[in-house]
């Protein structure tokens, strides 16, 4: 006996906001578990997947890539049997093995080659990556081409890159178009000394040899389409530099010594409770004690009024490489211990790698983090302003720099580990006696922590 259950966009998760179908990750008869992503959608701040909430297989899918979809839409359908979440995944694979069979034999009986058109599917689904699994591969430098995909036909998911990474011997994969492929350590191409003769390259011709005549050409290249994310982004940054808030950056130095102590003493300690520390974590709780002596920079601009708010809720911005940015916030950080602060920091900032940020991750924030450092840069000035807010705090990459103290008397130069930390104010708002007030103390706090 069967039945027929909704993919829907469960009620309340797009709180209020328009969302996209960005893409399908299973087409009409696939197989699929509880809890599996069937769908990829795309708003002006996240990208969110949506599941399975039945085993079964696909019946249809009645919305296209591309479509504006709403809370509780139905996307297409799934057929259960009463029973099917006893099936096991080996006979869920026998089962998916079996309907790759009948395609093979299927397509010999029309006169073509065996197997063609399932290569096609399976190249097809490899490239489906997952918010997840995209910022994996990100992160250590990779690509698909060396993984082998254990999902449905061939699809590289987050487990298979972390086997990857564990165990990293190039597996054979299914080459996909466009990729790159490394020439071996006897294939390179042999360096040329100064004084010797130019070596002949494998086509013949020697490394310096020039075109004559080369000719001008029209210019070409490749429009690619913005996401969503992009054009929410790209509005929102024009909207507050150019047309909401006149943007002032003040920046200081700052010594990181004393944190990168504590946090080498207590870091085992957190993570034999699950929980990683960052610098990060530091600052959030260095913003908002600075937030105590100068509340004004935790506020909003009204025409008639600046309204300062009570709880110190921090958004901490996050890179999505290619994708976008993204803004979770860390709510009430003014209640939280340090251990408080890195628990938070770490759900939040995981559910963003992992593409699971929704909305409601992202609202009521008071003042924003953008940790740049982390990518390599040294300032940001401004820091484009997260509105409605009026500060953006920048901290820069950490680096030892050589400065002169007094030692025993006498100017000596010292090595010390420093960053430049910013501030990006709202001038409506705010001015420079405020800005350099919040960083003064955002510096002390940090510069003498657990002093």
């Amino acid at each position: 006996m069967s039945k027929v259950v909704d993919i829907v966009l469960p009620e309340g998760q797009l709180e209020g906001t328009s969302a996209t179908l960005a893409t399908w990750l299973v087409k009409e008869g696939d197989r699929v578990k509880e809890g599996d992503p069937v769908a990829e959608l795309e708003t002006d701040k996240v990208v969110m997947e949506v599941c399975a909430v039945e085993n079964g297989q696909i019946q249809s899918l009645s919305a296209n890539v591309g479509d504006d979809v709403v809370t509780e839409q139905v996307l297409g359908k799934i057929t259960t049997e009463v029973g099917a979440g006893s099936i096991s995944p080996q006979q869920d694979k026998g089962e998916e093995n079996n309907v790759v069979n009948l395609e093979s034999a299927t397509n010999e009986t029309d006169g073509e080659p065996g197997g063609a058109h399932e290569h096609a599917e399976q190249q097809s689904a490899r490239e489906f990556i997952s918010p997840a699994v995209r910022r994996l591969l990100r992160e250590n430098n990779l690509t698909i081409d060396y993984i082998r995909g254990t999902g449905k036909r061939g699809r590289v998911t987050r487990d298979d890159v972390i086997a990857y990474l564990k165990n990293p011997t190039p597996k054979p994969a299914p080459k996909t178009e466009g990729s790159v492929v490394l020439p071996t350590k006897s294939e390179k191409q042999p360096t040329v000394s100064p004084g010797t003769p130019a070596a002949k390259t494998a086509s013949g011709t020697s490394p310096y040899s020039t075109v004559a005549n080369r000719e001008s050409r029209p210019l070409e290249g490749t429009r690619v389409p913005h996401s969503q994310m992009r054009k929410s982004i790209a509005s929102h940054m024009v909207e507050s530099l150019l047309h909401t808030s006149p943007h002032v950056t003040s920046v200081f130095e700052m010594d990181m010594t004393n944190i990168i102590e504590h946090r080498k003493w207590h870091k085992k300690e957190f993570e034999a409770l699950g929980v990683k520390l960052t610098f990060t974590a530091y600052f959030l709780s260095a913003m908002a004690a600075a937030v105590k002596q100068v509340p004004q920079v935790n506020a909003r601009f009204h025409d008639d009024s600046l309204e300062i708010f009570n709880d110190v809720n921090i958004g901490v911005g996050t890179a999505l490489g290619d994708s976008g940015l993204v803004v979770p916030v860390v709510e009430q950080v003014q209640e939280m211990n340090l251990f408080e602060i890195a628990q938070n920091l770490n759900k939040q900032t995981e559910k963003a790698r992992d593409g699971k940020l929704t909305p409601a991750d992202m609202r009521n924030g008071t003042i924003t983090i953008s940790n740049h450092g982390v990518s390599g840069s040294l300032f940001a000035a401004p820091i484009i302003i997260n509105q409605p807010q009026v500060a953006i705090l920048g901290v820069g990459k950490l680096e030892k720099r050589v400065v002169v103290e007094p030692v025993s008397g006498v100017d000596t130069m010292v090595i010390k580990p420093k960053c430049y930390v910013s501030l990006s104010i709202d001038h409506r708002a705010l001015d420079a006696h405020q800005t350099n007030l919040f960083l003064s103390a955002f510096v002390e706090i940090i510069e003498n922590w657990g002093q």
